[in-house]
């Protein structure tokens, strides 16, 4: 009769409350991510989208309650695809050909988002235009890139200075050369955005040549000796994640331990999970990065 009754309180108390709500958060439950990955679009080993969607996916199979999802060519063939995600994660070419853009995808990312889904983007597909998608991205993500006040030079920051933060756990400070994206265009103050990976650009590296427009750009140039991120965190206000991430031009960096770890802890950070106290660890040789390149 006592555990009945003992029963019966639970439920009534358990009744009192939203309880999806009160364990929509629980950082050890089950989390599904889906990663989209964009088409072919440069030389071979550059923007290989979907070699390094995959090389995710298989590093993140041994994270213990994490699902992974992933499609190609730019979207998937039915938008259920995103049904139940905790976090999408793209990896493409933006701009105005962003596959985010096109149809109606701003306005289902946005009810996705809406009901708590995080929201990460990585290299090309941090760019998108200033009147068509930026307001949704300084919302999801705490920025974006915008033409001609951005730039994409290739250099090579030294991240030494790694700040206490979740996605750094099992991280050590290393060098990549890659086509690092700065001067993002943040929300006012970078309100509520985290700033992970930041340097300070070299002189040279500021007058360029960039990628797109060559440059060089005067507001750029005359901000000498200032650092800058290129790569952050935000948490928004509804529980959701975002991750931005400039790096990832070169397919051989994925070879790199800590650029590798940096990007898989952030992917199972932004899906809510806790993130392994050492990082997630995984293992890749050079064979593994000759896998699934486009041709």
């Amino acid at each position: 009769m006592k555990n009945k009754r003992w029963l019966l309180l639970v439920c009534f108390f358990l009744n009192s409350f939203n309880v999806e709500t009160v364990f929509a958060n629980d950082p050890n439950e089950s989390k599904r991510l889906v990663l989209v990955a964009g088409g072919p679009s440069h030389n071979a080993g550059e923007h290989e989208h979907r070699a390094g969607i995959l090389l995710m996916e298989r590093c993140l199979t041994g994270v213990s309650g994490l699902e992974v999802s992933t499609h190609f060519d730019g979207w998937p063939s039915d938008d259920r695809a995103f049904e139940h995600a905790d976090a999408i994660h793209l990896f493409m070419d933006g701009g105005h050909r962003h596959p985010v853009i096109q149809e109606d995808r701003l306005q289902l990312m946005q009810q996705l988002i809406d009901n708590g889904t995080s929201f990460g983007a990585m290299h090309y597909a941090v760019e998108v235009p200033k009147d068509d998608g930026g307001e949704q991205f300084m919302d999801w993500i705490g920025g974006y890139y915008e033409t001609h006040f951005s730039v994409n030079p290739f250099w090579e920051p030294h991240f030494d200075n790694l700040p206490n933060h979740p996605v750094m756990r099992g991280v050590e400070p290393f060098s990549v050369r890659d086509e690092w994206y700065f001067s993002i265009r943040f929300r006012n103050d970078k309100v509520g955005v985290t700033p992970l990976l930041v340097d300070t650009p070299s002189d040279d590296t500021r007058r360029g040549p960039y990628v797109s427009p060559r440059g060089p750009y005067d507001h750029i140039v005359e901000q000498k000796g200032k650092s800058e991120i290129v790569s952050w965190v935000v948490e928004r206000k509804d529980g959701g994640r975002g991750f931005g991430f400039t790096g990832g031009h070169f397919h051989e960096n994925w070879g790199d331990e800590n650029f590798r770890k940096y990007v898989l802890n952030a992917l199972v950070w932004l899906t809510g999970l806790d993130v392994p106290d050492t990082g997630v660890q995984c293992e890749v040789t050079q064979a593994d990065l000759l896998e699934n390149l486009d041709d």
